[in-house]
C-alpha cells in the first residue's frame, strides 16, 4: 500500500502542533526552561522558609524566628540546592549573615532592583536572569512584608536586639519598612 509522504508529514504536524498556534506563540527554549525551573526552586525555598518562620513566630516570637533564620534557613537552602544540584540562597545589600553577602554580580542586580523599584516596578515581580561565565544566574527580589518587621524593622524590642547581637553581631539588616526590598533569592545553575 502506498502512503503519500506529504500526508504523513501533515498528520504528524497536526498531532504535534497545538490547535491555537499563531504568530504570538512562543517556542520554549533552554533559557525559558531554566527560568521556569529557577522560579520553582525559589518558590520551594520561600515556601519552606516562610512556613518555618511563621511557626517560630507563633511558638516563640521574633527571638525564635531569628534562631530559625540562623539555623534552619541555611539548611533549607542546602536542601533546595541539593535537590536541584544548583547553588540556591539569599542575599541583600543590607545582609544579616556574612555568608549571605552578595558577590559582585548579585550586588549589581540588587542595585538594579532598587532602581527599578524607584521607577515604579512592583517589587513582587522584580527578577533577573542571565547567562554568565559561571553558569545561568537568576535573582528574585524579596519584598519586606509586615511579618518581616518584627526582626528587620525600625523599632525592635530589647529582647529582639539582644538575640540579634547574639547570633549576628555585625547585623546590617534592620531599619526596613513595608515595601522595601529586603533582599533577593539567588540561584546559580553551574555550567556542566
Amino acid at each position: 500500500m502506498y502512503v503519500n509522504p506529504f500526508c504523513i508529514t501533515l498528520l504528524v504536524m497536526t498531532l504535534c502542533i497545538p490547535a491555537s498556534v499563531n504568530s504570538e506563540t512562543r517556542v520554549t527554549t533552554d533559557v525559558d526552561t531554566r527560568l521556569l525551573h529557577s522560579r520553582q526552586a525559589v518558590k520551594m525555598f520561600a515556601d519552606a522558609l516562610i512556613a518555618e518562620l511563621r511557626y517560630a513566630m507563633e511558638e516563640g516570637g521574633p527571638e525564635r524566628a531569628i534562631k530559625v533564620c540562623h539555623i534552619e534557613a541555611p539548611q533549607i537552602a542546602r536542601d533546595v540546592s541539593d535537590t536541584h544540584k544548583w547553588q540556591v540562597g539569599r542575599t541583600s545589600l543590607r545582609y544579616r549573615n556574612p555568608d549571605n553577602a552578595p558577590d559582585a554580580w548579585e550586588e549589581t542586580v540588587l542595585q538594579q532592583f532598587e532602581q527599578r523599584k524607584a521607577q515604579g516596578e512592583d517589587i513582587s515581580k522584580l527578577e533577573y536572569a542571565e547567562d554568565t561565565a559561571a553558569g545561568y544566574r537568576y535573582m528574585k527580589a524579596i519584598p519586606t512584608k509586615p511579618l518581616c518587621l518584627a526582626c528587620h524593622g525600625e523599632n525592635l524590642g530589647e529582647e529582639v536586639q539582644a538575640t540579634l547581637k547574639e547570633y549576628y553581631p555585625n547585623d546590617n539588616a534592620t531599619g526596613f519598612k513595608v515595601g522595601d526590598i529586603r533582599g533577593a533569592f539567588t540561584i546559580l545553575q553551574p555550567n556542566k
